[in-house]
């Protein structure tokens, strides 16, 4: 019988980390920020005709990783 010297936790891969529900839902929330504030900027028409795309977008990015793994 031999001692395993290696962590119980088994070391992740960066896709690992980044492929959970935590900072998937970060980013979401932060494109549907990014349209609402491109919905209320006064410049530029290109940004405010997008701005309902990048919201759209978002929530619907959103509601898939809401049933991502934790």
């Amino acid at each position: 019988m031999s001692i395993d010297a290696t962590p119980s936790i088994a070391r992740r891969g960066l896709a690992d980390r980044l492929l959970r529900r935590g900072p998937l839902e970060a980013i979401a929330t932060t494109i549907i920020a990014a349209g609402v504030v491109m919905l209320m900027q006064p410049l530029s028409l290109t940004l405010y005709s997008w701005s309902f795309a990048t919201t759209l977008f978002g929530t619907v990015m959103f509601t898939i990783v809401s049933k991502v793994r934790e």
